[in-house]
């Protein structure tokens, strides 16, 4: 009885780990799962560590080869610009654009297919000195995690899925050898409070077992003829791996990375920085100075600016969307985060994964121990209906 308590104690600890992905309950009896509540927390520790190591997000856009994004912007861009301009003349002077001559719109195309490998790539050079100041990626994280509070339930499923089914073997081994101790002080003092009070340890001190198992000894120690580490440190190359793996494809992405940069709290800086590389388009092009002189004036040249400067806000989104490119680029970030994550010392290692747990491991721990108590009154009712 005690390893089969064993057994479902760790089981439901693990369970009470990851579910509810929501709050469930009221006041006091509330209750979400240890990792979808303290996600944020282990993110942001994640991000510390590792990038803290590496350098900065710079260092890491420098991996991402900011010439392959020239590359996928002008590959992009480049056989839509006809397209973006008709959208940006007929949003701001259509009747001027209608009867304005074929021969001057096509140098207003030819010009802007010119200019635009240039223009593109001193605006990748510009934000590669300043993608650590116009990118919050604690706030990213922050974000997506809000939005997809069963993303770190899944990377750690993935990542720590031997070490979850050991632990839950481990309690039945762990709540057996327990249990065999209370045969001798059972037989000795049958009294009824002795299967519930010792129900209640063997479910205590099985999730204290499995959550000090999973995470301790930090440093390899010799045991008798074994090595004894923790469970997810004995494995910390191939957690890594995974771990980074999802997290560069779920959450640190190319796509979400432009889009803070877009929409976070620099957004005004980004633009500002987009603006500055896209106004030679306009007032180097002798067309469309032309046109601005003859036809549409101060006032209109100004709006046309502003029409410019929002469809290429808009198209940048666009290009990093691109599904292809993303997946790509995927593999580049989770190579960063894997290598500073097996070059951490185990007790780094460790700092990222333990501080949200010890939070919540008593509260996991006394669960186990009411369920063990059920249990060992469950046990008690059953012996007191023995013929003996």
């Amino acid at each position: 009885m005690a390893a089969v308590t064993g057994w479902a104690t760790n089981w439901l600890a693990i369970q009470m780990s990851f579910y509810p992905v929501r709050p469930l309950g009221l006041g006091r009896l509330e209750w979400q799962g240890v990792i979808p509540r303290k996600a944020e927390k282990m993110a942001h520790i994640c991000v510390d560590r590792t990038l803290q190591a590496f350098g900065d997000l710079n260092a890491v856009y420098e991996e991402l080869e900011p010439r392959r994004i020239v590359e996928q912007v002008i590959s992009q861009i480049g056989p839509r610009v006809d397209e973006y301009i008709d959208e940006i003349m007929y949003q701001t002077h259509p009747v001027l654009w209608d009867n304005l001559p074929l021969f001057l719109r096509n140098r207003v195309y030819d010009w802007a297919r010119q200019q635009l490998p240039s223009r593109i790539e001193a605006l990748v050079d510009d934000f590669r000195d300043d993608l650590n100041d116009l990118v919050d990626l604690k706030a990213l994280l922050s974000r997506e995690l809000r939005r997809h509070p069963d993303l770190m339930n899944r990377i750690f499923q993935q990542a720590g899925s031997v070490e979850l089914k050991s632990v839950i073997r481990l309690g039945a081994v762990i709540g057996g050898l327990l249990g065999a101790a209370l045969v001798p002080l059972w037989s000795r003092f049958p009294e009824p409070w002795v299967l519930p009070v010792g129900g209640f340890l063997v479910g205590f001190l099985t999730n204290w077992l499995a959550i000090h198992l999973i995470f301790s000894p930090a440093m390899p120690r010799r045991f008798l003829f074994w090595n004894v580490q923790g469970l997810f440190l004995r494995r910390q190359p191939e957690i890594s791996e995974v771990w980074a793996r999802l997290v560069a494809e779920e959450l640190i992405t190319v796509e979400r990375v432009a889009d803070a940069m877009i929409h976070g709290a620099q957004g005004d800086r980004t633009r500002a920085m987009i603006q500055k590389h896209l106004r030679p388009l306009l007032d180097s092009s002798p067309a469309m100075r032309l046109m601005a002189q003859v036809s549409v004036g101060v006032t209109g040249y100004t709006e046309l600016k502003k029409a410019m400067y929002q469809t290429a806000v808009n198209a940048t989104g666009e290009v990093f969307a691109d599904p292809a490119f993303n997946r790509e680029r995927a593999p580049v970030v989770a190579r960063v985060l894997a290598g500073q994550m097996k070059a951490l010392e185990p007790e780094a290692f460790q700092g990222i994964l333990r501080p949200a747990f010890q939070e919540e491991e008593f509260r996991l721990m006394v669960v186990g121990g009411v369920f063990g108590a059920l249990a060992g009154l469950l046990q008690f009712a059953f012996l007191g209906h023995l013929p003996f």
